[in-house]
């Protein structure tokens, strides 16, 4: 069949590599892709949350299957869209519809679903304009650090920890009056600060199974040891050594098998990827938060430990099929490092050739921000990921830092610290 990936960064120049390998995908399509998807399918410069251009270039490429990448179309109601289209009705097309995507386009949604089916998560309440005094007294009755949380989606940004009562008093005014956040900050969340590990564990669900693929830590801060602002991801590991049997169970058990019964439940249908953002406390996992699309930069250690043809993943879920999949996942170690613009995350240059992409053994080299022209060029502010595979974590970062090295463009920057914290 003709298959259509929908996105342009990292996570969908992985699934491209990973599909591409299938035996059922005759012609693959990336929309809008980047400067390395065109070397695995044809790139298509259309806007994914269009959905007529969508369409048409469906309908035109005889497309059989469509995998949405990132959460803009998904909380836009692609899905929907497509089973109300007459020509789409038969078209497969991964991912969960509009109710089902609130799970991550609503912050105040999926608070009120983990409450309501006792899924363990932090202590939290929303608050919008009209609620402001009501909001700062909320959060004089809470302990430092003060988590606030814009509601809608705020690509990535919408997250604000303040060490002091007072900046988040100034910080929850600012997200609420002045509509930091656009849409997204027209709801507040404060919510209580979780203290532990993070990880992010994802599974896929066609509503009535599920199957758990490859956990994965990723790294978000621009600085080393954490440092700086915020960023989209900075680096990724995977598997990751706490998140053993003991552990997953619980995760399965309290989490994921819960979050399932509790869509059912709510007559919410989800197919699609379920990735939970966690906190591991002391041995217990605890929600931070609910994604419906696989994560960047984890998506590109985690494709490459799972050994089944992707393809037949994704077609089962779609068709309720899932108990009929016995995933296989790769006892490797695979790490990823981000290699992003000077000034990312605030301004930053694009347009800047780079080259050194010759082989390395054990690497894959995933695009996210560039473009394919006469050479490859920069076009956003987190531009390759440089993914290594190894026998061990150390192994693994061996592969990445050494391609790390040799990727070269005017600016470039990479934290030397992924994953040092989990050497043991």
């Amino acid at each position: 069949m003709n298959i259509l990936i929908l996105g342009s960064g990292g996570r969908e120049h992985a699934f491209a590599w990973k599909i591409s390998q299938s035996p059922r995908c005759d012609k693959l399509y990336i929309a809008p892709g980047n400067g390395g998807t065109h070397e695995l399918g044809e790139n298509v410069n259309i806007d994914i949350n269009n959905f007529e251009l969508v369409k048409d270039l469906v309908v035109s490429k005889k497309i059989g299957l469509v995998v949405v990448g990132p959460e803009d179309p998904l909380v836009n109601g692609i899905v929907d869209f497509f089973e109300n289209s007459y020509e789409l009705r038969k078209v497969k097309i991964f991912g969960p519809n509009k109710f089902g995507a609130q799970l991550e386009g609503s912050k105040s949604f999926s608070k009120a679903f983990m409450k309501r089916h006792n899924i363990p998560t932090g202590l939290s309440k929303t608050f919008t304009k009209n609620d402001l005094e009501e909001g700062i007294n909320f959060l004089m009755t809470m302990s430092p650090p003060y988590v606030l949380k814009a509601d809608g989606l705020a690509a990535g940004k919408g997250v604000i920890i303040c060490n002091n009562l007072e900046d988040a008093k100034n910080t929850f005014k600012t997200m609420l009056i002045n509509e930091q956040f656009g849409k997204a900050s027209e709801k507040v969340l404060i919510e209580e600060f979780l203290s532990g590990i993070e990880v992010s564990s994802f599974a896929i669900t066609d509503g009535e199974n599920y199957i758990m693929l490859p956990e994965a830590k990723d790294y978000k801060r621009i600085g080393e040891n954490d440092t700086g602002l915020n960023t989209g991801g900075m680096g990724a590991i995977s598997p990751v050594f706490f998140f053993d049997k003991e552990f997953q169970k619980k995760v399965e058990k309290k989490i994921i098998k819960r979050t399932i019964e509790g869509l059912k439940k709510d007559k919410i249908e989800f197919k699609g990827f379920l990735f939970v953002g966690l906190m591991n406390i002391n041995g217990e996992p605890y929600v931070i938060e609910y994604n419906v699309r696989m994560g960047d930069p984890e998506t590109q250690v985690v494709i490459p430990r799972i050994n089944n043809d992707l393809v037949d993943i994704l077609i089962s879920s779609i068709d309720m099929n899932l108990k009929n999949i016995n995933i296989k996942i790769r006892k490797n170690t695979a790490s990823t490092v981000i290699l992003s613009a000077e000034g990312y995350p605030e301004k930053y240059k694009k347009g800047l050739p780079i080259s050194g992409f010759e082989k390395i053994e054990n690497t894959i080299i995933f695009h996210a921000g560039t473009i394919h022209g006469t050479k490859i060029l920069t076009n956003g502010g987190r531009v390759i990921a440089c993914t290594g595979i190894g026998k061990n974590l150390s192994d693994a970062l061996h592969y990445s830092y050494k391609l790390a090295n040799k990727i070269i463009w005017e600016g470039k920057y990479y934290r030397k610290d992924i994953g040092k914290d989990l050497l043991r």
